[in-house]
């Protein structure tokens, strides 16, 4: 479970196996201090992570690097889309990805091999990347020479929905082979998301997946969501997300 984000499971249990019997006169019980301890503990890590993504925000802005952050469960095929985004624009704009996994760089790898730079963060136990691991990371880079700043998060749809990066938008990826529900199930990450990249679309006739009422369901957790139907592998879809990333780029270049 995350070691850093609260969200690991109390171990705050005990047994009394006395042989004889007592009772607890105060006024409050286990749970409610529990609950007050969790609580607290959510509430300064994400101040804290707030104030590092506010300085990372006021970086990117005043290098005119425009950020987003990739978020989904895995297998989705997160970096499957990077690598052909990176491929198609390589030669338009200058780009660098951030790459967060528990273990291994085999996804910095895959980056590398495009010819983009690629940094790679492992978290050890912890569910999502933060501000000030990306702080860092984008410190490896050099920010003027850039156009397009990528973060590929942890494969979770929990707990990065509530970490802030300093990133321009959240971007979450849905595979078709995963349920149309997912928006339902997951509602907090879909409704800090503005895009969501509906991908493998070319395996569609292969799979028991229902596209409208998945687009049904984005949109009921949120409204203004934009959705691109894509396939990474082939292509198809794919200029339609090129052009929002060329407008975005273009708006903060200014």
């Amino acid at each position: 479970m995350c070691t850093t984000c609260g969200c690991e499971t109390d171990s705050h249990h005990h047994h009394h196996e006395h042989g004889h019997g007592h009772s607890h006169s105060h006024g409050h019980t286990h749970d409610d201090e529990r609950e007050s301890r969790k609580i607290a503990v959510e509430t300064d890590i994400l101040s804290r992570n707030n104030r590092f993504a506010a300085d990372n925000r006021a970086l990117f802005a005043k290098k005119g690097v425009f950020v987003l952050n990739l978020v989904s469960s895995p297998g989705s095929g997160k970096t499957t889309t990077l690598e052909r985004t990176l491929g198609d624009l390589s030669g338009r704009y200058r780009c660098a990805v951030i790459e967060g996994d528990q273990q291994t760089d085999n996804d910095a790898q895959r980056i590398a091999a495009t010819g983009v730079p690629a940094r790679q963060i492992n978290t050890g136990a912890g569910c999502h990347l933060d501000a000030h691991m990306v702080g860092h990371a984008a410190e490896e880079f050099d920010l003027d020479a850039l156009d397009l700043l990528l973060v590929e998060n942890v494969g979770n749809l929990v707990c990065p929905a509530s970490f802030d990066l300093g990133e321009h938008h959240k971007v979450v990826v849905l595979s078709v082979t995963e349920g149309e529900d997912k928006p339902l199930k997951y509602p907090n990450m879909f409704h800090a998301a503005d895009v969501m990249l509906l991908n493998k679309i070319d395996l569609l006739p292969y799979v028991d997946f229902d596209v409208e009422k998945c687009l049904e369901m984005a949109r009921r957790v949120s409204p203004g969501i934009t959705i691109f139907q894509v396939s990474s592998r082939t292509g198809e879809g794919m200029d339609a997300w090129y052009a929002w990333l060329a407008d975005r780029i273009a708006a903060v270049k200014g």
